[in-house]
């Protein structure tokens, strides 16, 4: 039997077991979707560049053109890429009851086009936007379309406010999807952790929460200790071992 197969079959043992069961997702889960990660050594867009000075809050408002040319190229690659094999798999496992629903780390929004239902965005998403100044709602294609009509930063049709994507940006709150996930993590027999480093607070402390983890990562985690299973693998091809397990 080899490696991967053991460990999809561990995993499912421990899913039929148990009660109440969540996954937890990070960058890892979209690169196979074509969208780079964050903290990979080497290549992790935070190893190249001090996220403070490129995606907080007081990078926006003290250079707000600096921000989006940096930001939103990057963003609409982000929105218009789609779930890949992982995702759909998680969005399967809801549709089956083997797994409650998805906190997710990543504002790709890819859960959701996967067909997940019960999606917890903690760092929000690239749905919508929103006047900084008046608060005024706007679906996320505006900010896109002013930008690629030269309008840098985008503004606000009513008051003339600088609009910002509904992220939770650095130096941002956390959004009310994080509670709400914490909510749902009361209770939870097994937390199926996807391609995070789980290195990011207050997130990185989910984990605590549940009785029993799965870690796929591609790299090792502070947590691997602590899991049940570990695998330092893809995670399409897990997932995809999985449901072939599962019969899904």
């Amino acid at each position: 039997m080899d490696f991967l197969r053991e460990i999809a079959l561990k995993t499912a043992d421990l899913i039929k077991r148990s009660g109440k069961t969540l996954a937890l997702t990070g960058a890892g889960i979209s690169t196979e979707s074509g969208i780079p990660d964050y903290r990979s050594k080497g290549t992790g867009l935070w190893e190249k560049y001090d996220p403070m000075s490129k995606a907080s809050l007081s990078a926006l408002i003290s250079d707000p053109v600096e921000f989006y040319n940096f930001n939103l190229p990057r963003w609409i690659k982000y929105a218009n890429a789609e779930p890949n094999t992982a995702h759909r798999v998680l969005a399967k496992m809801e549709e089956k009851n083997f797994i409650r629903g998805v906190i997710t780390q990543n504002i790709d929004g890819l859960h959701i086009k996967a067909g997940s239902r019960n999606v917890w965005e903690v760092h929000g998403h690239l749905r919508t936007c929103r006047c900084m100044g008046c608060n005024h709602k706007y679906d996320f294609s505006e900010a896109v379309r002013q930008f690629e009509d030269g309008i840098v930063p985008p503004k606000c049709k009513t008051c003339g406010g600088i609009l910002r994507p509904d992220v939770v940006l650095f130096e941002d709150p956390m959004s009310s999807d994080y509670y709400r996930a914490l909510e749902a993590l009361e209770g939870c027999e097994l937390l199926i952790v996807v391609g995070s480093s789980l290195q990011v607070y207050p997130v990185a402390d989910m984990p605590y929460l549940a009785r029993q983890m799965v870690i796929i990562n591609k790299e090792p985690t502070t947590f691997d200790s602590r899991a049940a299973v570990t695998a330092h693998c893809k995670a399409g091809e897990f997932f995809e071992e999985l449901a072939s397990i599962l019969k899904i």
